[in-house]
């Protein structure tokens, strides 16, 4: 036999295939494109062209062909004499032909090293005549799509701590019908006392940072307005004097001169009234709905104040119960309190780490440690005490991920989505399916969940779907996938500007050499980037030793000691 490679095509003499039967077939040649076979998309396509010249087929004969990849069978095709009938392609004597056949086969690891080889049987018409001898005329196969990288970019989800309130503590100081007077039973009364706790207790809390003291003045509303005016106005002024006359006994100094508090006088409170109403259980409810529908159908407000004088009167229960709740000044202490600092929430979260709430074990582990065991403790405390938040399990399993434990960071993705279904949670998810080898799992994911990673991960199915275009738009980014992509789509230089920028790993040695390999590099630079690879991952020597890659190599000595 005799073996000439043109343009990527195997061509093999085949004379010698048919001594027996010469007078039947005689001087055909195979081509197969692409040689070495490829796959693609999980799929080798088998592409086979005979090649009859004049006068070398009889028009008696026939000759079959099976063509195998290892072990498996490609299919059974046959070429025909011009006087042959039935199935096959037919073949004149005297100007010969070609015939090319095609099969699609779903791709197995035994095809990688394998050799396409042809057997078969020559018939004259229906008789059998001889069979044709297992002849190589293909290497198989190219499986340089699987040095993908199937890893997804997985999302965290963020924190909302605040560590800063705004917040308010109140008194209230009530007075007599139409009076301002501080009674001295209403500054001994249990929400004065407390406030006067509070505030001795804020002097020495660093937490606390006390923002301003209001004393806003109400009157209820049975009386004229200029009077309501004034009395609420009156009653601002009493508040803060006994307010001050208690600080100065607490020796509470910042607050003992008058700049301290600010008044507002708010009149006759109408909208006071019926919040007291409400909560009043002397009053039926009844009567309660019809004394508010008088009161707001009257729009003048003297009319509303002689109706509600008048409802004072027939019902007891109102000047008993209601308006006595209204005639008061309300003291209200603004303040902000501070959350845990950072060392504090260091410290907690190891010495109580259950003390913390869900916002501030997020924030410690996302943003107050870089230590990726560390994380996923904290990350796994937030799911145990939180476990009905997703973000927990979202970002605990993130954090498997990125520590290789795929299988636990699965169960915290799917824990995750089956809490709240959303595109971070699908991501996710989808990034356990691919690594489980299931597809049209993550595909459908994938179609509902466009996050800021979606291209990287998106371009993971089309290379493994063979959309090499697709995938090369995808990636925006320089990556090893990017350089995968770029080789797949013959566009070499591409592919080597991009590896030259990123950080050398073994893998991406690997495409290196590939590149080279392809590029027509000499064998020295082709082995000097396999030893680099190998350098970094042992396991890639084996790979490298039947990489149809590599197959203008495989007699070189230098590429079979490094591979040995």
């Amino acid at each position: 036999m005799n073996f000439t490679r043109l343009n990527g095509t195997l061509l093999i003499g085949t004379a010698a295939f048919f001594v027996a039967s010469c007078d039947l077939v005689k001087d055909i040649t195979y081509s197969v494109n692409p040689n070495p076979l490829e796959m693609h998309g999980d799929s080798v396509n088998v592409s086979i062209t005979v090649n009859v010249p004049e006068k070398g087929i009889q028009k008696k004969a026939k000759a079959e062909i099976t063509p195998k990849i290892g072990s498996t069978e490609v299919g059974t095709w046959y070429i025909n004499g011009s006087k042959v009938t039935g199935n096959g392609t037919s073949i004149d004597f005297k100007t010969g032909g070609t015939a090319t056949f095609e099969k699609t086969l779903a791709y197995n690891a035994s095809m990688e090293a394998a050799d396409l080889v042809i057997t078969g049987k020559l018939y004259k018409q229906t008789k059998e005549k001889g069979a044709l001898p297992e002849t190589k005329i293909a290497d198989a196969t190219i499986i340089t799509p699987y040095l993908v990288d199937k890893t997804f970019k997985v999302l965290t989800e963020q924190d909302a701590l605040v560590r800063q309130f705004d917040k308010t503590t109140t008194a209230t100081i009530n007075f007599e019908k139409g009076k301002s007077t501080v009674r001295p039973n209403e500054i001994k009364d249990q929400d004065i006392l407390d406030l006067m706790a509070w505030l001795q207790a804020a002097q020495s809390n660093p937490k606390i940072k006390i923002t301003g003291i209001e004393v806003n003045g109400y009157a209820s509303p049975d009386g004229e307005v200029a009077k309501n005016d004034n009395l609420s106005s009156d009653r601002t002024i009493a508040a803060r004097k006994a307010l001050i006359d208690l600080m100065k006994k607490a020796k509470l100094v910042s607050y003992s001169d008058t700049s301290a508090y600010t008044l507002a006088k708010f009149g006759e409170d109408f909208e006071g009234f019926k919040n007291q109403l409400a909560v009043t259980t002397t009053i039926p409810e009844a009567d309660k709905n019809l004394f508010i529908r008088i009161l707001e159908m009257t729009k003048d407000p003297e009319q509303r104040e002689k109706d509600m004088v008048n409802l004072g009167k027939a019902y007891t229960e109102l000047e008993r119960d209601v308006f006595p709740m209204i005639r008061r000044a309300v003291v209200v202490v603004k303040y902000t309190e501070y959350g845990l600092t950072d060392e504090e929430l260091r410290s907690a979260s190891v010495q109580n780490p259950n003390s913390l709430s869900v916002e501030e074990l997020l924030f410690t582990a996302g943003k107050l440690t870089n230590d990726a065991n560390e994380k996923a403790r904290l990350y796994g405390i937030a799911a145990t005490n939180f476990s009905n938040d997703h973000r927990t399990h979202t970002n605990l399993g993130a954090t498997l991920f990125e520590l290789g434990n795929t299988k636990d960071a699965a169960q915290s993705f799917k824990k995750a989505n089956e809490i709240k279904d959303i595109p971070v949670t699908k991501n996710n998810l989808a990034a356990s399916f691919i690594l489980e080898g299931n597809r049209m799992a993550a595909k459908k994911l994938m179609t509902a969940s466009k996050t800021s990673v979606y291209g990287y991960n998106q371009a993971i199915i089309d290379i493994m779907e063979a959309n090499y275009g697709a995938a090369e738009k995808n990636l925006t980014q320089d990556s090893y996938n990017k350089v995968l992509v770029l080789i797949l789509n013959n566009k070499l230089d591409a592919a080597k500007k991009v590896s030259a920028a990123l950080p050398e790993t073994a893998e991406l040695a690997y495409l290196k050499a590939i590149i080279e390999a392809r590029s027509g590099a000499n064998a020295d630079v082709v082995v000097a980037k396999l030893k680099t690879a190998i350098s970094k991952n042992e396991a890639l020597k084996e790979k490298a030793s039947k990489d149809r890659e590599f197959i203008q190599l495989m007699n070189d000595s230098a590429f079979i000691d490094l591979v040995k």
